[in-house]
């Protein structure tokens, strides 16, 4: 299987206040809008907020959505000015990243995650190949 794009899909409740908090407090720049959506830019991913196909059954999203800020803390302070609540206040974890949780107004999980500069998710993993020249020729 080859994967071409991805996006994270939510059907929030109340689909404005899901616009105001995206939009609104996170800032999150609009990819793409039509008539029952928007899509939200996140990194190299979308988040689409739908206001269709939610069906009449009460769905919950039982995943989190991780996303990279060069500065949590700084989000941290920039949240709580906007009212957002802060679900777990920012910290570093046992595992050397720095994660601030809050939850967007279904009470989706969002991790706001800084990754360190001498953290393994920023070395580079792969093996160095064999029989590469040398571009300075020593």
């Amino acid at each position: 299987m080859e994967i071409l794009s991805s996006r994270t899909i939510l059907r929030p409740r109340d689909y404005e206040a899901a616009l105001e908090f995206y939009g609104g407090k996170l800032r999150l720049a609009i990819a793409r809008e039509y008539p029952a959506g928007t899509v939200y830019f996140a990194g190299q991913s979308l988040i689409e907020i739908a206001a269709h196909g939610r069906g009449d059954a009460d769905q919950t999203f039982q995943g989190a959505l991780w996303l990279q800020v060069r500065d949590v803390y700084e989000c941290e302070a920039e949240l709580a000015l906007v009212g957002v609540p802060i679900v777990r206040e920012a910290r570093q974890e046992p595992w050397g990243l720095h994660e601030l949780w809050v939850a967007d107004p279904d009470g989706v999980p969002i991790v706001l995650v800084q990754i360190p500069d001498d953290h393994p998710l920023r070395r580079d993993s792969r093996t160095p190949s064999t029989g590469r020249s040398n571009p300075s020729g020593k």
